[in-house]
């Protein structure tokens, strides 16, 4: 064969399933899952500095470009003048304050349109490489439909602090949406911890299974509480522990004061708070049980100590949330909290994955590991 028609060969492609194709793959699924992380924490930063209405209009294009001008800052200065939120807590906001709102908010919708883009981009040349099995390529599909859904949530909470008399999103909206971003962490770390280098035999036992499996469902609950908590701002109150002010559960008058009823599950401080401790309580009895019951049906192994240790993240962010409760919710506490529970969920998340097994490579030749997390201890579960 000639020298030039060596040229013309294509590049060979990498085999679907291989090896070689799936360390990048799982690179980029985790290096996704730190931007979601990231997103989050921002999230909670424009929220507890009260800058998630600066911004009034929903332009996914246009508006990355910030105001550049002096007339374009006073033109967006009058729009949120005319917010609710303005006219009833920020009356006399300076245009200096209100650039440091603006740029919390712009900050946090251009983080997402870049992991929109670190989502797609990449996602559309593994694909065109045939990197992507089909179960993979079916979950991610999924996670990019959750992503858009995202977004467009996003927005509808914007838009509910923009209704008269609002000054703040709906509790509930807010909520979602933090739930949302926490599925879609899920859902990646899911994947990524899938698609390891070696396979790991599932947990001999159906009980410490299923336990693994609640264990992040747990979580996800939890963090929906939580954003009805910071999204009604019910932190405020009852801020003592293991009480709420003389009280381990306050009477039924004041759980359910609201009209109607249901509204007391999203709008009710007490409720709301109270709904959020005990959940937390839950979480922390099954994962201090499911490593107890790990230990003595697995011995010390992977699996054994991947379970202690989500049963120690668990305890330090109950930790956490009794300290931020008696706090009064300051922005550093509430902030570590938000972004520590993520933490907690992505290492459940592990577990729950590895607990369930997963599956050699289909061909190739093997590869260095890429380690997150308890990933590393994979091994010896049995």
């Amino acid at each position: 064969m000639t020298a030039s028609a060596l040229e013309l060969q294509p590049a060979p492609r990498s085999v679907p399933g291989s090896e070689p194709s799936r360390r990048p793959v799982r690179i980029w699924l985790y290096t996704l899952a730190l931007l979601v992380v990231g997103m989050v924490a921002l999230g909670g930063a424009t929220r507890l500095t009260g800058s998630g209405l600066s911004i009034t209009e929903w332009r996914p294009v246009t508006g990355m470009v910030p105001p550049l001008s002096a007339a374009d800052w006073a033109a967006e200065f009058d729009k949120y003048r005319d917010t609710p939120q303005y006219r009833i807590l920020n009356q006399g906001l300076g245009l200096a304050d209100f650039k440091v709102l603006y740029w919390w908010e712009w900050a946090h919708r251009q983080l997402g349109r870049f992991v929109g883009l670190a989502f797609f981009l990449p996602f559309a040349w593994f694909w065109w490489r045939g990197d992507l099995s089909r179960r993979l390529l079916l979950g991610l599909l999924g996670l990019g439909l959750l992503g858009a859904l995202q977004g467009t949530v996003g927005w509808i909470m914007v838009a509910s602090g923009l209704q008269p008399g609002m000054t703040a999103v709906a509790p509930l909206k807010l909520a979602i949406h933090l739930t949302l971003a926490s599925l879609i962490l899920a859902g990646l770390v899911w994947l990524a911890a899938g698609i390891r280098p070696a396979a790991v035999s599932p947990l001999a036992s159906a009980r410490l299974r299923r336990t693994a499996l609640a264990l992040p469902v747990l979580v996800l609950l939890q963090i929906f509480l939580g954003g009805l908590v910071a999204g009604s701002r019910a932190g405020l109150v009852y801020n003592t522990w293991p009480s709420m002010d003389g009280m381990l559960v306050p009477p039924a008058d004041v759980l359910f004061a609201v009209r109607p009823m249901i509204e007391n599950f999203i709008d009710n401080h007490a409720l709301v708070q109270l709904n959020h401790r005990l959940v937390a309580y839950l979480l922390l009895a099954v994962a201090l049980l499911h490593a107890l019951d790990a230990r003595l049906t697995l011995g010390a192994g992977g699996a054994a100590r991947r379970a202690a240790g989500i049963a120690g993240l668990a305890l330090a962010q109950a930790g956490l949330g009794i300290a931020t409760l008696l706090l009064a919710v300051p922005l550093h506490a509430a902030l570590t909290h938000q972004v520590f529970a993520m933490a907690v969920l992505v290492m459940a998340v592990v577990h729950a994955r590895l607990a369930y097994g997963v599956r050699a490579p289909l061909r190739g030749r093997p590869e260095a590991a890429v380690p997150f997390g308890y990933e590393g201890l994979a091994a010896h579960h049995a």
